[in-house]
């Protein structure tokens, strides 16, 4: 075989790249290999560098807990495992997977446990998939259901079984109940569910908590209402935080930085600058200015929000106790396999249930 032999032009540059390196190596240096350049160098590690800050934000996904109908629920080991609460308190919070929908999986994919009569599904569907969650929770599917018409308030009523029959839902954020034998619904695809419970009263509550209810201290609120009502005292409460989109994901402009500043004296503290990199983005940024919804920011670098940790500190500054709130962990945009994310799929999601009610 006739090996090629190199042209003048090719000498040429080969020759100027050895007096390079040979002038690199006189002065003690070390000329980088023309293939990664400095500034890809730089690139490189800042690229790894914020992989390992979404990682750290992100945690693992939480493993869930399949029930007797083959439905994945998430619930607070806590709570099942005590006796003096799991023999009065129903609770869990739906993932995506086991149910009879189609709209938002792939073809040849099982069917999904969609919760919420959105435009793409069948309504028969969801009402099926309802009752399957209230089956997996309760051991009965005709265990009554309430759920609500959210709007991003920090309204919340107070549920009786007349609301389970209600042909269309009562609008607001949450809701408490002292009445055995039914479920009330928080619906998710990204805002934090919050379900709190009195162990001595036997109350439970439900509140939905994305930004702007947690600005309006939902949660917060929600716990002044059971103690009206009902008279609980924060040292008998639990809480727990369901699954909801980490702040490794939850790039916001940086005008709610203000907005949780005026509510909270540690509202700073739940923002961390994050780099996104969305190369499409930084590349034509002209592109997404005009797309930037409200509260939202999608060029990076930006403020992420933590929205758990907000709702946490709310339960404290409540009166409960640290160790009576506990975190189910799981991003729903990293782990969109296993939840519901209206981030990570751009809008088409289904909607996840996080449920809780006292045994009748």
């Amino acid at each position: 075989m006739k090996r090629s032999v190199p042209s003048p032009s090719e000498k040429t540059e080969k020759n100027k790249r050895q007096s390079k390196n040979e002038l690199f190596g006189k002065a003690g240096l070390v000329r980088p290999p023309r293939k990664l350049r400095l500034g890809a160098t730089v690139r490189l590690r800042a690229m790894r560098e914020e992989a390992a800050i979404r990682e750290e934000l992100a945690g693992v996904a939480p493993t869930p807990f399949i029930s007797a109908n083959g439905v994945n629920l998430l619930q607070v080991a806590a709570w099942r495992n005590r006796e003096t609460v799991s023999k009065w308190l129903w609770h869990g919070f739906s993932t995506r997977r086991s149910g009879g929908s189609r709209a938002y999986c792939a073809e040849g994919e099982p069917g999904e446990l969609n919760l919420g009569f959105t435009a793409s599904d069948d309504r028969d569907t969801v009402a099926q998939n309802r009752r399957l969650l209230a089956e997996a929770v309760t051991d009965d599917a005709g265990t009554p259901l309430v759920a609500l018409r959210q709007f991003h308030s920090n309204l919340v009523i107070v549920a009786s079984g007349a609301d389970a029959g209600r042909e269309r839902p009562r609008k607001a954020d949450g809701a408490i109940t002292a009445v055995p034998g039914l479920l009330i619904a928080i619906q998710t695809a990204d805002c934090i569910p919050v379900l709190v419970a009195d162990k001595r009263r036997r109350v439970v509550g439900a509140f939905h908590a994305g930004w702007r209810g947690t600005v309006k201290r939902i949660v917060e609120l929600g716990v002044g209402r059971m103690r009206l009502e009902f008279g609980s005292l924060p040292e008998d409460l639990i809480a727990a935080i369901g699954p909801g989109v980490g702040q490794c994901c939850y790039a916001v402009g940086e005008e709610l930085i203000s907005e949780f500043e005026s509510q909270f004296g540690y509202g700073r503290e739940l923002f961390r600058e994050v780099s996104d990199s969305d190369p499409v983005r930084k590349r034509y940024p002209l592109l997404f200015l005009a797309q930037r919804a409200p509260g939202h920011s999608p060029i990076g670098p930006a403020v992420h929000l933590d929205l758990i940790e907000a709702n946490r500190r709310q339960l404290l500054d409540a009166g409960l106790k640290a160790s009576a709130i506990s975190v189910t962990g799981g991003c729903t945009s990293c782990h969109s396999d296993l939840f519901f994310s209206h981030r990570a799929s751009q809008g088409h999601a289904g909607r996840m249930m996080s449920v809780i009610g006292i045994r009748s």
